[in-house]
């Protein structure tokens, strides 16, 4: 897989670069806490993160796409059976592999262990595309073993796998991101993909409401599995952002990293 790394790396940087400046040129809120300090703790999280995957990596060498690529070595995983084009297997990865998303994010809500390390994502006061970045080490490293299950029992390419890790991690940024769009354009693109006014929801205060809104990518899962809110109780200019009980805390590094572990 010459050059994935560098590739994946890239489109982050260009997106990441891209809804930084339509947040600067089209904001949808106004903010509440210091930005400066909040990218700076979110940044830091990134940056811990990828560094726990590299430690991961020692223990198990073979991460998501590694795995995809040994898997098709030896013919493990349901697509491997098949001789399929590679656009069939990249549709089929993708919708596999989102839905499993779904129920993960679903599970992260519901299991009371799962959600305390989730809710590090949650307890930022304000949405932007540093939102999307900001998940624990230890919900990083049970989602990549996940993942790496999924590829050895569905047996995707590997390609299928980074451009889905592309498209998830582009959508996180652009859905997190406090980015004004045109209504007419919020409800086209809700038909297939989630939108910031739409995820946004799911980072109500309100528990009725972020226990909404799970997808990631699609937009599909919640409409069918009944768990989509259309607009937010408050509407999206009043609505509080966050957990009922924080305050200034989830700015800072070392709060955030033990909010896990607290009572």
């Amino acid at each position: 897989m010459e050059n994935e790394a560098l590739l994946r790396l890239s489109v982050f940087i260009g997106l990441f670069g891209l809804f930084a400046l339509m947040e600067w040129a089209l904001p949808r809120r106004a903010r509440r806490t210091s930005q400066t300090r909040r990218w700076a703790t979110n940044w830091a999280i990134v940056v811990l993160d990828t560094l726990t995957l590299r430690v991961f990596a020692l223990v198990l060498p073979l991460l998501a796409v590694g795995a995809a690529i040994d898997a098709g070595a030896k013919g493990w995983g349901l697509l491997n059976q098949f001789d399929l084009p590679f656009v069939v297997n990249l549709i089929l990865t993708i919708l596999i592999f989102d839905f499993v998303i779904w129920l993960q994010h679903v599970a992260s809500h519901k299991i009371p262990l799962l959600w305390r390390i989730h809710r590090v994502h949650h307890a930022d006061r304000d949405m932007d595309v540093t939102t999307a970045i900001r998940f624990h080490p230890v919900e990083i490293v049970l989602s990549m073993l996940l993942k790496i299950g999924l590829v050895y029992a569905i047996g995707p390419a590997a390609w299928a796998v980074v451009i889905f890790e592309v498209i998830l991690n582009g959508s996180a940024m652009f859905n997190h991101a406090n980015i004004k769009l045109p209504l007419g354009l919020d409800r086209a693109l809700r038909l297939f993909m989630i939108t910031p006014d739409m995820h946004r929801i799911h980072h109500s205060v309100q528990r009725a409401e972020h226990d909404t809104n799970y997808g990631f990518a699609l937009s599909w899962w919640d409409r069918l599995f009944g768990t989509y809110t259309v607009e937010p109780a408050k509407g999206h200019d009043a609505m509080d952002v966050g957990l009922h009980w924080q305050d200034e805390r989830p700015n800072k590094l070392g709060w955030s990293l033990a909010l896990p572990f607290r009572k």
